[in-house]
C-alpha cells in the first residue's frame, strides 16, 4: 500500500478529524507531503474536508439541513453552544460574497470542546468571522441523528432572535 492509500485508510478509520502533523507522523513524511497527498487525492475525486480540527472524510448518515441566521460576532459563542448542546453538529458556515460568490468554511463542531477550541483559535489568530462580510448574515449546514433535533434547534434559535429565515 502506498502512502496516499494509507492516508486515505487512516481517514476512513478515524472517528473524527486528524491533524496534518499527526498524519505526517503516522506516514513518516513531512507535513508538506501530507498537504500534497491530500491535493492529489482530491484531484482524483476523493472528498477530503479540511477543518480547524484537521482532515476528515465527509461523515456518513444523519439528517442534514441548512439554517439561516443573523447576529453580531458577540453572539457567536451563544449560537454555537446552543446548537451543539442540543446534539446538532455545525458542519460549516456559508456566506454570499458580492465578488467571490459563495464562500464556505468547514467547522465540524459537535461538542462544547470543539466550539471552545474554534473560538480560542479565532481570538488567538485575530481572525474575522466569515459573517463579518455579510453584516452577520450566514448559513450553517447542520446535522443531527433525527430531523426533530434540527427542528427543535431551529425553534430555540428563533426564540433567541438568531433565526434569519423569517425575514427572507
Amino acid at each position: 500500500m502506498n502512502r496516499k492509500e494509507r492516508l486515505l485508510q487512516l481517514l476512513e478509520e478515524a472517528k473524527g478529524p486528524i491533524k496534518g502533523v499527526d498524519l505526517s507522523m503516522q506516514l513518516g513524511v513531512s507535513r508538506q507531503a501530507v498537504v500534497q497527498y491530500i491535493a492529489v487525492l482530491r484531484a482524483s475525486g476523493h472528498t477530503i474536508i479540511s477543518t480547524p480540527q484537521g482532515y476528515m472524510l465527509p461523515p456518513k448518515g444523519g439528517y442534514k439541513d441548512v439554517i439561516a441566521v443573523k447576529h453580531g460576532p458577540e453572539r457567536t459563542a451563544e449560537e454555537l453552544y446552543l446548537l451543539v448542546d442540543m446534539g446538532v453538529k455545525v458542519r460549516d458556515v456559508i456566506v454570499e460574497h458580492p465578488i467571490y460568490g459563495e464562500l464556505q468554511g468547514f467547522l465540524m463542531l459537535e461538542s462544547r470542546e470543539d466550539v471552545a477550541r474554534f473560538l480560542n483559535d479565532l481570538q488567538g489568530k485575530k481572525a474575522s468571522l466569515l459573517s463579518a462580510l455579510t453584516d452577520g448574515f450566514h448559513l450553517h449546514t447542520v446535522e443531527a441523528r433525527t430531523p426533530a433535533l434540527i427542528e427543535e434547534a431551529r425553534a430555540r434559535l428563533k426564540e433567541r432572535g438568531f433565526l434569519a429565515e423569517e425575514g427572507l
